[in-house]
């Protein structure tokens, strides 16, 4: 009786962590793709999740999670895409500076664009830039249409950026 009015009076329960907070980073799941190994007894399968998480404000991040089923693979994606996060520096709602970045045989060409631009982008490209909060930008994917290789060239090109400010620190001035 008294665990059933301290629940009623605002008590926890076991196993309740307390009021839930709101997600911090939203996903998006770029490929599902079904992959089967060969064992002695036939095909063994799996699944394998391409997933993207970003916050809006700059953060984002890329994951590839493997599983039994659809719903763990996509869970181990987006696991690993929060241990992997980058910061973006955004300027005025766009990136700093043009870059060209490879991946293996993936070349991806990032332009920053004027405001009401939007996000000129295409294939696996366009989620990146929606997730980490980027509003106007011009990209084109060069060279491989690989998803996982054009996500990896997106994610490199976008570590390099810098902003003018990050530059006259290092420089010393």
């Amino acid at each position: 009786m008294a665990r059933f009015a301290q629940h009623r009076a605002g008590g926890r329960r076991r196993g309740d962590s307390g009021p839930r907070e709101e997600k911090e980073f939203e996903q998006k799941i770029i490929e599902i793709r079904r992959v089967s190994r060969v064992v002695a007894g036939g095909k063994r399968m799996r699944f394998r999740a391409t997933v993207v998480v970003g916050d809006g404000k700059g953060r984002v991040g890329v994951g590839i999670g493997k599983g039994l089923d659809v719903a763990g693979a996509v869970s181990k994606g987006s696991a690993i895409a929060r241990k992997s996060l980058v910061t973006v520096p955004i300027v005025n709602e766009t990136i700093p500076h043009v870059i060209t970045e490879k991946f293996g045989a993936a070349k991806v060409f990032l332009k920053p664009a004027p405001k009401g631009s939007g996000v000129i982008a295409g294939g696996a490209v366009r989620p990146v830039m929606e997730l980490a909060g980027v509003r106007n930008i011009v990209a084109k994917m060069l060279g491989s249409a690989n998803k996982v290789n054009n996500l990896y060239a997106v994610m490199s090109a976008l570590k390099k950026l810098q902003t003018r400010e990050r530059v006259k620190a290092k420089l010393g001035k």
